[in-house]
């Protein structure tokens, strides 16, 4: 008996070591080990780098687009628009933005958001340009562009390998005669946006406008670069939708505000927790902290998070779920209490008959979360991803942390049943 009190009491204490060092190494971060400060702060001018911030929290422009196929060809309009995306994010990476994030917006449309921008127009004029495609000699001059292809489409050669098959129109055919006729056993370069994309060696004349460039090595690498060419080939028209840029002060007073906003609610929520719940408030506090840095921690560690005021949002009410399951576990073992079973009897059977309803409260809120992730744009994609973390976190704490924490305490010593409920308390039975 003596010795299951000192285990428990060691295993409470190596928790809350844990605990405090994981806040610790959130707000200082570490050093030495390359771990940066995680856990989010009201000042918004020391926000912590690894918690990446959205447009609406940052600052910046946003802009939507819809596409238009062109009235010639007949390419996949899904791969253009996907390609055309491709070379809107190459650019702005290109030109400084590297933090930009492009979307497809439902079916015909595209969502681009760049944070920090100070020239608006010229990044409106550079998401603007169509995909330049143009066609090189050995020495660099250019003797086709893009306008002058028909088609480009994966395929296998006679031998079962991957290549593009490229069809020109009468124009480009008889250029593409010319040239291939004059370089024969050298390169030719063709170039997407300036930066060369492929570079094709003529092995014959080509002299009806139909050619397949080799070497593509896999269908996923002969499907992209097809794509590519089609996007300079066939280039996508953009009409510019909506437009609308978030100043950075707007953004830092809705973080500053958001952060404060959920320290007062989670102080609230701790004060009324231990009143109504008493020792068993104190754990689910206890577990609400945990729950706080692992959350925060899961999202540094899982790349291309960015937290948005929806996302914060999705948070604060998976702060809520977590509290939520923490109630209904408790209220199963103070029924178990009052009932007059022993405290570990009533810790084994009160999480037995909770663990089915947490489990399916938040189940049905995960499904929730992953419809806003695979349907939802933008800010809602953004609350689906910050709530499905939520939830999986809270699950991991309401049911694994607080049971380890709660069954430890009520091991440590020899507790009074009021100490963890209210209300008539049956004589405890003994042997449990």
């Amino acid at each position: 008996m003596k010795q299951a009190k000192t285990r428990a009491r060691l295993t409470l204490a190596a928790i809350f070591i844990l605990t405090v060092a994981l806040a610790v190494v959130g707000v200082t971060g570490l050093p030495a080990l390359g771990l940066k400060n995680w856990l989010p702060v009201t000042d918004a001018e020391r926000w912590p780098e690894a918690l990446p911030l959205g447009l609406d929290l940052r600052g910046g422009v946003y802009v939507e687009y819809s596409a238009a196929r062109p009235d010639e060809g007949d390419a996949d309009f899904g791969a253009l628009l996907e390609t055309t995306m491709a070379v809107i994010r190459t650019r702005l990476g290109d030109k400084g933005y590297s933090e930009a994030t492009v979307q497809r917006l439902g079916e015909e449309g595209i969502r681009v958001e760049i944070p920090d921008v100070t020239d608006t127009a010229y990044v409106l004029e550079l998401i603007g340009e169509p995909a330049l495609l143009e066609f090189t000699t050995p020495q660099g001059e250019t003797f086709m562009t893009g306008d002058m292809v028909s088609s480009a489409e994966p395929g296998l050669d006679q031998y079962g390998r991957y290549v593009v098959n490229l069809r020109l129109n009468k124009q480009g055919a008889e250029l593409f005669r010319q040239m291939t006729t004059r370089y024969v056993g050298q390169i030719i370069y063709i170039l997407l946006d300036g930066q060369v994309l492929l570079e094709p060696r003529v092995n014959e004349p080509i002299n009806n406008g139909e050619c397949s460039i080799s070497g593509m090595g896999t269908q996923e690498r002969a499907t992209k670069i097809a794509a590519q060419i089609q996007s300079g080939a066939l280039p996508l028209v953009l009409t510019q939708q909506k437009v609308d840029t978030v100043s950075a002060t707007l953004g830092d007073d809705a973080l500053s505000t958001s952060v404060t906003a959920a320290l007062i609610g989670m102080g609230i929520i701790m004060v009324l927790l231990c009143w109504r719940y008493r020792m068993n408030g104190l754990v689910a506090s206890w577990a609400l902290v945990i729950y706080i840095v692992l959350l925060f921690l899961v999202i540094y560690l899982v790349p291309g998070i960015q937290l948005t005021l929806a996302g914060l949002a999705g948070i604060v009410l998976g702060i809520g779920m977590a509290v939520d399951a923490n109630v209904i576990i408790f209220e199963r073992f103070n029924e178990e209490v009052r009932r007059g079973r022993s405290l570990k009897a009533a810790v084994r059977t009160g999480f037995k008959n909770a663990s089915s309803a947490v489990f399916n409260g938040n189940i049905t809120t995960l499904i929730a979360a992953v419809v806003l992730l695979a349907f939802g744009t933008g800010t809602i994609r953004g609350f689906g991803i910050a709530l499905g973390l939520s939830v999986l976190t809270s699950m991991f704490t309401a049911v694994f942390v607080t049971r380890i924490i709660l069954k430890n305490l009520v091991q440590a010593r020899r507790w009074k049943p009021a100490a963890f409920t209210t209300g008539d308390i049956a004589e405890a039975e003994e042997g449990e």
